[in-house]
């Protein structure tokens, strides 16, 4: 019987690193861009992130400490979320650095931008795939004992999705030809989504 390593969370790890998101991954990054009340450009990555709904579209993403993202959205309640890739990892990371909340992380990672049709923030030239979203909720989580931490869940519903048709294969999005990046675990770890990582499985009954 395998004698396997238990912990309680509230009492520390024992171990190098926390290994809680290295497990829980790969996960997929929100490239969430807004804008300031006063008209300032943000950019930021977050991990914590995914799809939760089909009709309406919704997705959400979770910041630890209200950040500029966050304040931004609560503001003008608008975000878009722009597909992370390969080709532009290196700029993604970028956009993580902490700066201060005048700084334009479109110019800090020397990104250009386009437009977007519903919503104020632009749109990450080069992403293959953006979601143009309204803030439905913006939920400040709470421990067990219902008291307040500093992690703010945001969830947005996509009421405008912009896609490359360079990703589209008679009319089928294809999910690993724009080689999206995914999140793994520890201070550097990142997946990348291939062709030869599919395999098919059809719903029972």
């Amino acid at each position: 019987m395998t004698d396997y390593h238990f912990y309680e969370p509230a009492e520390g790890h024992r171990l190098p690193h926390d290994p809680l998101n290295a497990i829980v991954a790969p996960r997929p990054i929100g490239w969430v861009s807004t804008l300031s009340d006063a008209g300032v450009r943000n950019l930021s990555p977050y991990s914590f992130f995914n799809l939760i709904n089909y009709r309406p579209p919704l997705i959400a993403f979770s910041s630890v400490g209200k950040k500029d993202a966050v304040t931004n959205i609560e503001a003008t309640g608008e975000f878009v979320w722009n597909l992370a890739t390969r080709a532009q990892a290196e700029a993604m990371n970028a956009t993580s650095a902490q700066v201060e909340p005048e700084v334009d992380e479109f110019d800090l990672a020397g990104l250009d931008a386009l437009p977007s049709r519903l919503v104020k923030p632009d749109r990450v030239a080069g992403s293959p795939v953006h979601f143009e979203c309204k803030l439905t909720q913006l939920v400040r989580l709470e421990d067990k004992d219902g008291a307040a931490t500093d992690t703010w869940l945001v969830i947005g519903e996509a009421v405008g999705i912009h896609i490359d048709p360079a990703m589209l294969e008679d009319g089928i999005y294809q999910t690993a030809r724009p080689r999206p990046i995914l999140r793994g675990g520890g201070p550097a770890d990142y997946f990348e989504i291939g062709e030869d990582g599919l395999f098919r499985m059809h719903r029972p009954g």
